[in-house]
């Protein structure tokens, strides 16, 4: 198994990398924030990978920025139904830190979002692995229902999933209604 890969970029794909080691290049599946903070082509960057075998023998490579994702990732592949588009899909959707919290405190919403997963399959993954996380919600707190209300409007508005957490991380505690969150959050989105 290919735990990590460390070398030139070569080049950038829409959904790939292509790095090279030892002479060899590499075509490594990455989430679209994992390739928005890749390097420019030329200088050197480390992915840590998991290999997949697909049903035709076909192997392929994903590629994450940290060990904290890589073990996510996997984490998601033990779900029956979700093989790696779909889990990268959904490491798309938002940090792991809030994918986990949501799955602790049983949010489907978010998952629902990531363009694959239905409902069926969002359930599916609260199911298996609300378990795993069980305790984290009390520990860091789950999202008042303002705060998720807000982050749905501005998903409604054009933001993505990622855009919208970011934003809302920097509403003030003195924003109580949804309406004052939503303005603080796009004050702080800057009208991107």
């Amino acid at each position: 198994m290919i735990a990590f890969i460390e070398g030139g970029l070569v080049a950038k794909g829409e959904k790939y990398a292509i790095v090279e080691a030892n002479g060899v290049g590499y075509k490594v599946f990455l989430t679209k924030e994992s390739l928005s903070t890749l390097p420019e082509i030329g200088h050197r960057v480390k992915l840590f990978t998991h290999l997949y075998l697909r049903e035709n023998e076909t192997l392929e490579l994903y590629g994450m920025r940290n060990a904290k994702e890589l073990s996510f990732f996997e984490t998601l592949l033990d779900v029956p139904g979700v093989g790696p588009k779909g889990a990268l899909g959904i490491l798309s959707a938002a940090s792991v830190d809030d994918l986990e919290r949501a799955i602790a405190s049983g949010d489907e919403r978010l998952l629902e979002r990531v363009s694959g997963i239905g409902k069926k399959t969002a359930k599916k993954i609260l199911l298996e692995l609300q378990s795993r996380y069980e305790g984290l919600s009390m520990v860091v707190g789950e999202m008042p229902h303002e705060m998720q209300d807000a982050m749905d409007a501005l998903v409604k508005l054009g933001y993505s999933d990622r855009e919208a957490r970011e934003a809302m991380k920097h509403v003030p505690q003195e924003a109580k209604t949804v309406e004052e969150k939503i303005k603080a959050a796009l004050k702080a989105l800057g009208g991107k």
